[in-house]
């Protein structure tokens, strides 16, 4: 029975008496507790978990990179939790209990770590050690969660998932509730972003039909999760931390969910709505009350570094040192949130992410560079959808900036970066920096001249970019004029014919090429599917592009292909015994029943058997080859 929705907006009135002797007298008792011996610290612990989206290692078709939503999700909580570990009588952010996020990585375990998800988790964990990211969620993954879990005992549990991964998400959540009964389990990621929203101004909570609230009700899964966060959670999850270690019982570390209600809208009332536009959502079998957060705007350069608490773990072939022929250590970076494209098929679009922020000056990208230099980077890619969001005089700025960063003597860096970079090491690597980035080919070869193109790509690679990754999805003109890519149209001048002549502009630059394909948009059909492997071959054995990797069509709860298709209230994200198994696993985020609609099994192994033999070695290309022994051919 479909339980009671509650959305509240809770008004700015200042903190009641009766809450503030509540937390004046949980003080006090933890002091007691402290002093008497019965407790040797003031923290609790938190797990934190990136739930993976394969189950079978064999059939990972990408690299694995470091979890950087569930890393930023984090930041702002992070960042608060260590700059207020302090004795408690000095304690500010949290008034008595806190989660023990104490310190962050040094510098020396930030050198040592391998690309492995798996931490330690010793008596005093660093932030990074409170990380669970397993990347296959195999036997293995099930049997290491549950031990950490009884090792630990945590009070909180913070997942972040794709809609791919939400039914694994679903099982960590559960085995958390099994082994350390009274944890309290807070569900974020993209899969939350697209299926329970609410309208600004609007006192209804819109849920889809595969969102964790809705699968919870219909009793199809257990009720696992108490919170979900939706949109700009980080000042978000921040208050909610708060709220849940203002509940976490002194004695047992147990949270009940209907004193965190309780305790968020008092703080709510207290200090208003946190800073950006988010939704906290608390569930209880019984009821949902959702909190809207509209606060102010949110700078996204002054947001802590998602690195600030993390260390870097990713290692990308496609970097590699050409002196000793290392994978070298690889940031994620971004200086946008989204796509200004509206592309229908794609989740990463500037409308569902409530409008397009980046960073507002090329400088600010410039520091967090040299932040994540300090942390280790020796190189970096550039995950926005599209580098400096297109922007060519952006990109432009930022790299006359790096090339006289890069370029200036020690002793002349500006102080906030020798800080940054305090050893000759540091500076070496800054020197040596490799990164790549992603364009587009309209951007390359439709918005701009070839010249001004040209210009902008050799800018880039004079301060380091060795690689440009483009999506291509598909070369078939009648899949093309179905999606809003394909800008600019001039009769005789074809999709295909512009992303050749993309290419030959990156290649013409002495940059390597990667490229995204993507089957199963409006207007696939067998012929169509033919043409684009052909003509991928093509560009392939042209030596235009070095890295091809195949992608199935999978909705996502909120775009428009997903309505267009029917498939809304149909997708099954949930279902904890799904099939997977080949050819779907040769795919990524490609399931059984959520693939498109338009493809057929036998159209996938044709696609993955076919890929396989005329893109050969380019197709998902994972050899380490430096730069310089690519041979670049136009």
């Amino acid at each position: 029975m479909p339980d009671a929705t509650d959305v509240r907006r809770i008004p700015r009135t200042g903190l009641s008496p009766g809450f503030a002797q509540l937390l004046t007298e949980r003080r006090a008792r933890l002091a007691e507790q402290l002093t008497t011996g019965r407790r040797t610290h003031r923290w609790f612990p938190v797990l934190s978990v990136l739930a993976p989206v394969m189950t079978q290692a064999e059939g990972e078709i990408t690299y694995p990179g470091d979890p950087m939503c569930l890393y930023a999700a984090l930041s702002v909580a992070v960042h608060n939790a260590v700059h207020d570990a302090v004795p408690l009588d000095q304690a500010k952010h949290y008034n008595d209990l806190a989660p023990h996020w104490t310190r962050f990585p040094d510098p020396a375990y930030r050198n040592a770590v391998s690309h492995d998800g798996y931490r330690p988790y010793g008596e005093d964990p660093n932030t990074d050690e409170t990380v669970f990211d397993p990347r296959v969620w195999d036997q293995n993954a099930k049997q290491r969660w549950r031990d950490l879990v009884r090792q630990t005992r945590p009070s909180v549990v913070l997942i972040s998932s794709v809609s791919p991964a939400h039914r694994y998400a679903l099982e960590i959540a559960e085995i958390a509730k099994a082994e350390a009964p009274g944890v309290f389990v807070v569900l974020g990621g993209r899969h939350v972003d697209e299926t329970i929203t609410c309208a600004p101004r609007s006192e209804t909570l819109t849920v889809a039909a595969s969102s964790t609230l809705a699968v919870m009700r219909a009793g199809e899964v257990p009720h696992v999760v108490d919170a979900t966060i939706s949109g700009e959670a980080y000042h978000s999850l921040d208050l909610l931390m708060r709220a849940v270690a203002s509940t976490v019982d002194l004695d047992t570390g147990e949270v009940d969910p209907e004193a965190v209600r309780g305790s968020l809208e008092e703080m709510l009332a207290a200090w208003g709505t946190a800073p950006g536009r988010s939704l906290i959502t608390l569930m209880t079998p019984a009821q949902t009350v959702a909190y809207p957060q509209h606060g102010t705007q949110i700078d996204l350069a002054a947001l802590p570094a998602p690195y600030e608490g993390f260390a870097i773990r990713s290692r990308f072939p496609i970097f590699v040192d050409p002196r000793t022929g290392d994978i070298r250590r690889t940031a994620h970076i971004m200086i946008s949130n989204a796509c200004p494209y509206q592309c229908n098929f794609c989740s990463e679009t500037a409308n569902l992410a409530g409008g397009l922020k980046k960073f507002r000056r090329t400088s600010a990208g410039i520091d967090r560079v040299v932040e994540y230099v300090g942390y280790g980077a020796e190189a970096m890619f550039f995950d926005d959808s599209i580098f400096w969001s297109g922007t060519y005089r952006d990109i432009l700025d930022f790299c006359a900036e790096l090339r006289e960063l890069r370029s200036a003597p020690a002793d002349a860096l500006p102080e906030r970066h020798r800080r940054s970079l305090p050893s000759a090491a540091d500076i070496d690597r800054l020197r040596r920096l490799e990164w790549g980035a992603q364009l587009t080919v309209d951007v390359l070869a439709a918005l701009n001249t070839p010249d001004r193109s040209r210009q902008v790509l050799a800018a880039m690679r004079e301060v380091g970019c060795s690689y440009v990754y483009i999506g291509i999805e598909s070369l078939s003109d009648q899949v093309m004029d179905n999606i809003h890519k394909n800008l600019r149209r001039v009769e005789g001048r074809g999709w295909a014919t512009k992303v050749r002549e993309a290419a030959v502009l990156v290649k013409s630059a002495g940059l390597r090429v990667g490229s995204a394909v993507l089957f199963g948009l409006d207007g696939e059909t067998r012929a169509s599917i033919e043409e684009t492997i052909t003509g991928v071959a093509g560009l392939v054995a042209d030596g235009l592009i070095d890295v091809a990797s195949p992608n199935i069509l999978t909705y996502h709860p909120a775009t428009p292909i997903t309505r267009l298709h029917g498939m809304t209230d149909k997708l099954d994200y949930h279902s904890p015994n799904i099939d997977n198994r080949a050819p779907y696993i040769y795919f990524e985020e490609a399931f059984p029943g959520v693939i498109s609609t338009a493809l057929t099994e036998d159209d996938l192994w044709y696609i993955h058997s076919e890929t396989t033999r005329h893109w050969g070695t380019a197709r998902n290309d994972n050899t380490a080859t430096p730069l310089d022994r690519y041979e670049v051919s136009l």
